[in-house]
């Protein structure tokens, strides 16, 4: 990978890391679906006025659009709001890796090797001490809340790849039009219409800098700049940056939050950074090791 590109990748984790963070101070005004809605509504608009819709099926941009808007960042936003911190859930979140291996598995009929089996059972090991955090940083729903985040993301990555779209900002776009409304009647069904009457008094500065880093430099720039890295390079030599959006995550919560970083976390960390990297590459040592035999 080319000295530019590798910046331009460890940019956008540092942004998908630090955001878990921008969310929270978000979270400090506004109610979380209101949030996320607002995110999807200025990803959507007015860019949709000027982008051609990508030639795939309206089905796979509508479900795409109401599990990455409402389904995933709806949820984890609402996890965040329900008491886990920034930094884990940022770390919970990356089982979305063996969540997408599974559902590949049974929707896609791809096979489940060895060395995901195995990273999977690690991983599972990282989630166990993650719960056994007892400095108020992770709460038991608000951990729930972040794997069925999770799930959904799974699914969307799922979604990407029977779309087969290489258009994906403009998929994103258009997809992003499918996310606010149901967010915004999520807002009204949990909390009431209070939501929308005292919106105006609960707008401050930071929650207008949360909302523009979530849409601009999150969403539309992060993503356009990792799928166009996936088309430029091999996913071999891409996915494995990933494992850097946990490390800001936790760094941006200690920094803007002061979250207290203690040995069980630093374990979990590295418990699950090391499932990933034994997903990304396991496979690649048991036939070293096998031709070695």
């Amino acid at each position: 990978m080319k000295r530019n590109d590798l910046l331009l990748a460890i940019l956008v984790t540092f942004i998908w890391g630090v955001n878990f963070s921008v969310i929270k101070l978000g979270l400090t005004s506004l109610d979380p679906f209101i949030l996320s809605g607002l995110r999807f509504l200025f990803c959507a608009l007015p860019l949709v006025f000027f982008i051609k819709k990508p030639k795939v099926h309206m089905k796979y941009i509508i479900t795409y659009g109401l599990l990455f808007g409402v389904g995933l960042w709806g949820i984890v936003s609402l996890g965040i709001y329900f008491g886990i911190s920034a930094g884990m859930a940022s770390l919970v979140l990356q089982m979305t890796v063996f969540f997408t291996v599974i559902l590949a598995s049974i929707m896609l009929n791809e096979t489940i090797d060895i060395s995901k089996k195995l990273a999977f059972i690690i991983a599972l090991l990282g989630l166990t001490l993650i719960i056994a955090v007892t400095d108020g940083s992770v709460t038991i729903l608000g951990f729930v809340l972040v794997l069925i985040g999770a799930l959904s993301m799974s699914f969307t990555n799922i979604i990407i790849k029977k779309a087969g779209t290489r258009n994906v900002f403009s998929f994103m776009v258009w997809a992003s039009l499918f996310s606010p409304i149901p967010l915004f009647l999520l807002a009204y069904l949990t909390q009431g219409s209070i939501v929308f009457t005292g919106f105006t008094e609960n707008l401050d500065g930071i929650a207008i800098f949360s909302i523009l880093f979530q849409v601009y430099p999150t969403t539309l720039f992060g993503y356009w700049i990792w799928n166009s890295l996936l088309h430029k390079y091999p996913a071999s030599s891409v996915a494995p940056i990933s494992l850097l959006v946990p490390i800001f995550g936790l760094a941006g919560s200690y920094f803007i939050f002061g979250e207290e970083i203690g040995f069980i976390k630093i374990l979990a960390s590295l418990i699950i950074i090391s499932a990933l990297i034994v997903n990304l590459y396991g496979n690649r040592l048991f036939i070293k090791i096998y031709k070695g035999a």
